[in-house]
């Protein structure tokens, strides 16, 4: 399948964020990535999922939740990559984006987070329920959404390894409070990044499935 990348930059709460936009020839939706802690839109993970979701004939966004400057602050005091409110807000902003945009505009929504990039996803979903049609969790935190959560219309998948207990009962916890569909699908022996042979292969294949489901032709 024929497909058109463009490096694009996004205004996002009062910030400029660089970011990896893939469009397919006949795009089916839009998938928005929110990476974890410590990460970048180069994640090598979550390229490999959106990779898999291109091949879908879902458009694909990767972009950095902090400038430059403030990625230098961080890589210091590890305080930013923590700030829910913060990289929810600029979650958001990039779904408004995606909505506006002449190379995207008119595509269903979805959004992919891992780790705290979960919450961002959530927090965005809450805010933006007329945009947002669809949300997948990897491995991801979503109970740092918090109060956002009851709020949440969008149907919601949420991966967890099987040996990733404390994330477990967390995504459980956050499951409790959401009013949205939501379900939960443990990957049998995959540990938090799913390193594991085989592992992010499930992951991308049950990520598949959820957008397929959600964004494609509805």
């Amino acid at each position: 399948m024929a497909t058109s990348r463009f490096s694009i930059v996004l205004q996002a709460a009062g910030v400029d964020l660089e970011g990896d936009l893939i469009v397919p020839e006949v795009a089916t939706g839009i998938v928005v990535f929110a990476h974890g802690s410590g990460s970048s839109r180069f994640s090598s993970r979550n390229q490999m999922v959106a990779r898999y979701l291109s091949e879908q004939g879902l458009a694909t966004l990767l972009f950095d939740l902090l400038t430059a400057e403030e990625n230098v602050i961080d890589e210091r005091t590890r305080e930013l990559r923590f700030d829910i409110e913060l990289i929810g807000k600029r979650m958001t902003g990039a779904v408004d984006w995606v909505a506006q945009a002449s190379r995207t505009h008119g595509l269903n929504i979805g959004l992919f987070g891992a780790s705290t990039g979960a919450a961002a996803a959530l927090i965005a979903a809450a805010q933006r329920s007329d945009k947002v049609r669809a949300v997948v969790s990897r491995g991801g935190r979503p109970d740092l959404a918090g109060d956002y959560l009851p709020r949440v219309e969008a149907p919601t998948l949420l991966l967890v390894g099987g040996h990733d207990e404390p994330v477990i009962d967390l995504n459980e916890q956050a499951r409790a409070r959401m009013q949205a569909p939501c379900e939960l699908v443990i990957v049998p022996g995959a540990t938090h990044l799913f390193e594991e042979p085989g592992k992010l292969e499930e992951v991308q294949e049950h990520a598949g499935r959820w957008f397929l489901e959600h964004l494609a032709g509805s």
